[in-house]
C-alpha cells in the first residue's frame, strides 16, 4: 500500500496546477471578451483593460508553483521519490487549498474584472479604483497559496 504514496502526492500536484489553471483560463477568457468590446469603441483603453483581463491569470501561476514545489519535495524532479501512503495523502491534502481556491477565485476575480472593465469603458480616470475590486479577490488566492506552501513544507519535514 505504501507504493500509492507517490501517486497521491502527484495527484495533489496535478490538481493544484490543473484546477487553478482551468479557473485562470476561464477567467482570462471572460476578461478578454469584455476587454475586446471596450477596445472596439476606444483602442486607447487597451493597456488598462489588458491589466484587468490578466488579473485572473495569477491563480494558474500559483497552482503551477505549488505543483513544482510538491514535485521537488517528493523527489520527482530529482532525489528519492519513495513516499509512504500517509505522507502522499498529506501532500495531496496540502495541495487542495490552492487547487480549490485557485479554481473558484479565478472565476470570481474574472467577474470582478469584467465589472471593472465596464467602469474603465465609461470612466477611464477611475482605473485605479476599478482595479481594487478584482485585487480584493486576489487576496484569497494568495492566502490559499500560502497555506499550501506552508503545508507542503510541513509535510516534507514530518516523520510519517
Amino acid at each position: 500500500m505504501d507504493s500509492y504514496g507517490i501517486v497521491l502526492a502527484l495527484a495533489g500536484a496535478v490538481l493544484a496546477a490543473l484546477l487553478a489553471g482551468i479557473g485562470s483560463a476561464i477567467g482570462v477568457g471572460m476578461g478578454g471578451e469584455a476587454a475586446a468590446g471596450v477596445i472596439t469603441e476606444d483602442p486607447s483603453k487597451f493597456s488598462k483593460v489588458l491589466i484587468l483581463q490578466l488579473l485572473p491569470g495569477t491563480q494558474g501561476i500559483y497552482g503551477l508553483l505549488i505543483a513544482f514545489i510538491t514535485l521537488s519535495q517528493i523527489g520527482v524532479l530529482g532525489g528519492n521519490s519513495d513516499i509512504s501512503f500517509a505522507k502522499g495523502l498529506l501532500y495531496f491534502a496540502a495541495c487542495l487549498p490552492m487547487a480549490i481556491v485557485g479554481y473558484f477565485s479565478a472565476i470570481r476575480q474574472a467577474r470582478a474584472s469584467v465589472a471593472s472593465i465596464a467602469v474603465v469603458a465609461k470612466k477611464p480616470e477611475s482605473f485605479g479604483k476599478a482595479m481594487i475590486f478584482p485585487a480584493m479577490v486576489e487576496t484569497y488566492a494568495i492566502l490559499a497559496l500560502l497555506i499550501s506552501i506552508l503545508a507542503i513544507i510541513g509535510v516534507s519535514g514530518a516523520n510519517v
